[in-house]
């Protein structure tokens, strides 16, 4: 899958790469290095289905807190199936949060690191019409020219009260612990990219350490 992003209303789409500065601290979370490469990395496209009967739950242990995910199986359960399937291979583990934007969203979940990557495949799967990407809300970025739904890896939680977008974005869940460790990422001091942009390139790694699922 080619350049992923979800674009904030009159922001370009940039690529973004974590970066470290160890003098620059951030509140709420701890200074850790910059993860291995993991640029190109695949991953099998998902075959299996969830029971919609049952509760799953995703937690992202982040250097900057826990945050966990109840994902909306009923309402999306292509989506969230692709989601459990990159989570159960550890597909997630060891990435950064690649963009982030106060207010808005931050965004996660490239091997490439940059906003540039995730997997050959993609899921399809139109979000609800009704959808509103509200304070908490986890949803899959796609590039601007993928048909509504379409995701690989990357996802975004919005951090702000709206993020005021379209429902062109996949719903992943919702965010029901560890909104403020979602918020301390959404505060690390940011620069452009090299090639110049939205500064939103976190200037320290912004990392998902584990990810892990919860079913009951």
């Amino acid at each position: 899958m080619t350049a992923s992003s979800v674009t904030s209303p009159g922001t370009a789409q940039v690529e973004t790469t974590a970066t470290q500065a160890t003098a620059i601290k951030v509140p709420g979370c701890r200074s850790v290095p910059a993860p291995a490469s993991r640029a190109g990395e695949e991953v099998s496209k998902p075959t299996g289905q969830l029971d919609p009967a049952r509760n799953y739950t995703v937690q992202l242990a982040t250097n900057c807190g826990p945050i966990v995910i109840q994902l909306a199986v009923k309402e999306a359960p292509k989506t969230t199936a692709s989601f459990v399937h990159l989570v159960q291979t550890g597909y997630y583990n060891g990435l950064t949060f690649h963009r982030v934007v106060p207010g808005f969203v931050i965004q996660g979940g490239d091997p490439n690191g940059n906003g540039s990557g995730g997997p050959t495949w993609q899921v399809v799967e139109p979000p609800p019409a009704n959808l509103h990407y509200t304070n908490g809300v986890v949803a899959m970025a796609k590039s601007s020219s993928a048909p509504a739904g379409a995701s690989g890896s990357q996802f975004f939680i919005v951090v702000g009260p709206s993020a005021n977008l379209p429902p062109e974005y996949a719903l992943v869940g919702r965010v029901i612990s560890g909104q403020s460790a979602a918020d301390a990422i959404s505060h690390a001091p940011t620069e452009a990219s090299a090639e110049g942009g939205e500064a939103s390139k976190p200037r320290v790694p912004m990392v998902i350490e584990h990810a892990t699922l919860s079913v009951r």
